[in-house]
């Protein structure tokens, strides 16, 4: 009997988790590695998932228990600061006319139900655990772990995020750079009312949000030009992101009350990056974060990093010949879905850093929006 193909998996985030699972549904042996001795499973507020990034989860077999842990709704309002509403948009169904346009979820909730799908899928998971060195030749990559072990792969995904380790250490100097704007986030329970993302625009940020993630709960957020890190103590963080709150109306006061304590509250620059030529040096590959970032002002970062292991593991999966070719094409069918993506979220943000006020956001996310309907 041949012996199945190894796969090394770096980083157990979305884009790590969703490969894993579809390559060992292929048979394929795979190993994932993640950092963190939690799996990350209690980091983040919220997360927004737009039809796109519905449309892989249910390849991955998980769009019931999203479906049942979320929140489903199919608009985006436009709101004054003092909560008027102006204008109710729907939302262009992504992922096709069968699923919602959009899913709003507690992030560690998501997490939790892909974990569960990676060990359900068999695969091997060490938690705590980085690549130490990665050695490659012509037929594959021999990986050494900061727990002492080693193992050797045909194939190396690196899938450690933003900050990826895996990608300096092949020699791709793209690093992300902060787009001049930062977020504050936070969880609350859900008002009654609220039963879509609003958007406040004006007041003293430059933008106020929120998102239903369940029936009990949303996340809230506020943009505004990023601060020194350093200035902004921790400890203060319910505090700062209280009185840029506070200056909203609507059903901002009852949202506002819940934000009191600094340890569950996230303050984090925008970044931005894409990665240019190709994304693999020989047999080492990125995928999501540690391949390109944006904003989160089209609320695609999640639904790109999906779709990026969706379309690397049917290429992969599909052929039985990995190499330059193979992992080239991978980076030229994505890059022509991802950057209109990058550019069209740092465009918008820009504009409102600027203060274009005749800037044509509707019709640059409509375009946008419109493109990832078509499948990836």
């Amino acid at each position: 009997m041949t012996q199945p193909r190894t796969v090394l998996v770096v980083g157990g985030g979305a884009a790590g988790n969703a490969v894993t699972i579809l390559l060992r549904r292929a048979g394929l042996a795979v190993d994932l590695i993640e950092a963190k001795d939690d799996w990350n499973a209690t980091a983040g507020s919220g997360i927004t998932l737009q039809g796109n990034a519905l449309r892989v989860l249910r390849e991955l077999g998980v769009w019931e228990q999203v479906e049942a842990s979320g929140y489903a709704f199919g608009s985006v309002g436009i709101t004054t600061p003092d909560g008027t509403v102006l204008h109710v948009q729907d939302d262009l169904r992504t992922g096709g006319d069968d699923l919602p346009a959009t899913v709003g979820m507690q992030r560690p909730r998501l997490q939790q139900i892909l974990i569960d799908a990676v060990r359900a899928s068999g695969a091997s998971v060490r938690l705590g655990t980085r690549a130490k060195s990665l050695d490659q030749d012509a037929d594959g990559v021999t990986a050494r772990f900061t727990d002492g072990t080693e193992g050797r792969y045909d194939l190396v995904i690196a899938a450690d995020g933003l900050s990826s380790a895996t990608r300096a250490a092949i020699g791709i100097t793209a690093r992300p750079e902060p787009t001049g704007m930062a977020i504050w986030r936070v969880a609350a329970p859900r008002p009654a009312g609220v039963v879509r993302t609003d958007l406040a625009y004006g007041g003293p940020a430059y933008i106020a949000g929120y998102c239903p993630t369940s029936e009990d709960t949303i996340y809230a957020y506020v943009v505004e030009s990023n601060r020194d890190r350093a200035s902004i103590p921790p400890e203060t963080y319910a505090e700062e992101m209280r009185r840029l709150a506070s200056a909203y109306g609507g059903f901002w006061p009852e949202i506002t009350e819940h934000i009191t304590d600094p340890a569950k509250v996230n303050y984090t620059w925008f970044d931005r990056m894409l990665v240019e030529g190709s994304w693999h040096r020989g047999r080492v590959v990125l995928v999501g974060d540690a391949a390109h970032c944006c904003p989160p002002t089209l609320a695609q970062g999640a639904a790109l990093s999906l779709e990026d292991a969706f379309v690397l593991a049917g290429m992969l999966t599909a052929s039985d010949t990995w190499d330059e070719a193979l992992f080239q094409g991978y980076y030229e069918r994505r890059i022509r879905r991802v950057r209109p993506v990058v550019e069209a979220s740092v465009q918008i943000g820009r504009w409102q850093l600027d203060g274009v006020r005749d800037a044509d956001v509707p019709g640059l996310m409509g375009r946008t929006m419109a493109m990832l309907r078509e499948l990836p």
